[in-house]
């Protein structure tokens, strides 16, 4: 039996690069939470679905921007003896918890809205309080989008980020609209439709984070990555003659990692060339970190295939 590991750390995990995208993450964090909290309690004394709604909103990229710096900061924690991984599942943890929560909470809002429309509940809404909350709210996403923008280069996070205040504002703006009708008309449905449309805005992208963190915490193939096809170019790889237990998952979501076993030709298992084509094929598939074990072709036979 012949056997060789290696790990290859040639790479980074950094999430948030430099001081100046994760300062503007903070920036865009404060903000972004002292209007959730801002919004949530003017809803609720205001009487207003769509506030509500927006508050959630709000707190869905309030929860992205914390765990994008928790990533940056957690996250960039030198592994250990008792954490060779590191800390970069804790983001991912905190994502979960964060979709579930939004995920909860848009259910219940949008029970709220049924009810409203099936004219349950029906009662005054406070457009004032509404309306000056939103263009708050309105004013202060604008100012994160511009802080954030000016960043987008150093970071995909601060990227996200962007996008995410981006559809903020939108959401913002559905609750002006919906107060201004409501103030002009007195159809007071404008907010359970305002409520709706930032429900629909929300609710795809928390479902997506739900799954996506429970991925990841499966252990599952990250997305992106073909098996079948990392098999494939192994197997394609001269004096390569089989490949086993062949895994492949990622411990932050983003970056992923491989472990397998590759079968060679008994001339070939001195070489450290067989070693060394295998990591250029996993790097060319986005694996930077991999686990090789080199056999001979009857050592199968001698251990549990996973």
């Amino acid at each position: 039996m012949g056997g060789h590991h290696h790990h290859h750390h040639g790479h980074g995990h950094s999430h948030v690069s430099g001081a100046g995208a994760t300062g503007a993450l903070g920036i865009a964090f404060a903000i972004t939470a002292t209007v959730f909290l801002a919004e949530l309690i003017a809803g609720l004394v205001s009487g207003s679905l769509a506030l509500l709604s927006d508050a959630m909103h709000m707190l869905s990229d309030a929860a992205g921007l914390i765990i994008a710096l928790v990533a940056s900061v957690v996250g960039q924690r030198a592994a250990s003896s008792r954490a060779t991984y590191g800390y970069r599942r804790a983001e991912v943890i905190a994502a979960l918890v964060n979709a579930v929560t939004v995920t909860a909470v848009v259910i219940w809002i949008v029970i709220q809205a049924v009810g409203r429309i099936a004219g349950h509940g029906d009662h005054d809404i406070d457009t004032t309080l509404m309306l000056i909350v939103a263009a708050i709210g309105l004013v202060a996403n604008a100012v994160s989008a511009w802080v954030l923008s000016r960043k987008q280069g150093d970071s995909l996070n601060v990227r996200g980020a962007f996008l995410h205040v981006m559809a903020d504002l939108l959401g913002s703006v559905a609750v002006i609209v919906a107060g201004l009708v409501i103030r002009y008309t007195g159809w007071q449905a404008a907010d359970t439709v305002a409520s709706l449309v930032i429900v629909a805005l929300v609710l795809p992208r928390s479902l997506s984070l739900l799954w996506h963190s429970a991925e990841v915490l499966l252990e599952r193939v990250p997305r992106g990555v073909d098996t079948q096809e990392v098999q494939d170019a192994l197997e394609g790889l001269p004096g390569v003659v089989g490949v086993h237990d062949l895994h492949i998952w990622s411990t932050d979501g983003i970056t992923p990692l491989a472990t397998c076993h590759l079968v060679v030709a008994d001339d070939h298992l001195p070489s450290c060339g067989v070693l060394d084509r295998a990591q250029g094929r996993l790097r060319a598939f986005g694996v930077e970190h991999s686990t090789i074990q080199l056999e001979y072709p009857g050592h199968r036979s001698h251990e549990q295939v996973c």
